[in-house]
């Protein structure tokens, strides 16, 4: 089972920076590639998610935070959100923000920010796993997404359009890696000897 990891809090401002492609290649054993600089990966080897958040934990600053999810809803995000063939006008960007933990607050769907007449930042769905919709391009947009934090009482990280369709592209290639093709064994298995 394929992992998608999206980091909060990297490279902001001269603050907590990191090089992902270094990540990405420290992490070789577990098949991870990077996309992009804010902190998005795809980890190819079938590994259990504690053992990921550790792998990556050990290697990033401190105050990094981090939030997995399945490739297979990835995937399935995809598909069911923003169909194919319906293109975003021009000045506008699609997002997808990624709750570090369950919501506690559940904002009503069609969210407008600041209002829905002046809109900047517009949600169009929403369950507990992510956040959908699209925003201006404009100066504010920054700080109205980062009002989704207020909004659902957890920390979100937010990724362009793009970068959900770049992560599905990873993972639609065949011939992934497994654990023992990687060389990578499990915390806790020994190698039996021979006898």
């Amino acid at each position: 089972m394929a992992l998608v990891v999206f980091l909060r809090g990297v490279n902001v401002g001269g603050h907590r920076r990191f090089r992902p492609r270094v990540v990405a290649n420290e992490l070789s054993h577990l098949g991870v590639v990077s996309i992009g600089a804010a902190g998005t990966f795809v980890v190819r080897a079938s590994v259990a998610q504690s053992v990921v958040r550790h792998e990556f934990e050990r290697r990033l600053p401190a105050g990094v935070e981090l939030v997995t999810r399945k490739g297979s809803e990835i995937k399935a995000l995809k598909r069911q959100t923003f169909p194919e063939g319906r293109t975003v006008r021009p000045g506008f960007t699609r997002f997808v923000s990624i709750p570090l933990r369950r919501p506690t607050e559940a904002p009503s769907l069609r969210l407008c920010l600041p209002s829905r007449r002046d809109w900047l930042v517009k949600v169009s769905t929403m369950n507990s796993r992510f956040v959908c919709g699209q925003y201006r391009r404009h100066m504010k947009v920054i700080r109205y997404l980062g009002a989704l934090d207020d909004l659902l009482g957890v920390r979100v990280t937010t990724r362009s359009w793009s970068t959900i369709c770049s992560v599905v592209d990873v993972l639609a290639v065949r011939n992934q890696p497994t654990v023992g093709s990687l060389g990578y064994r499990p915390i806790g298995f020994r190698k039996r000897r021979s006898q």
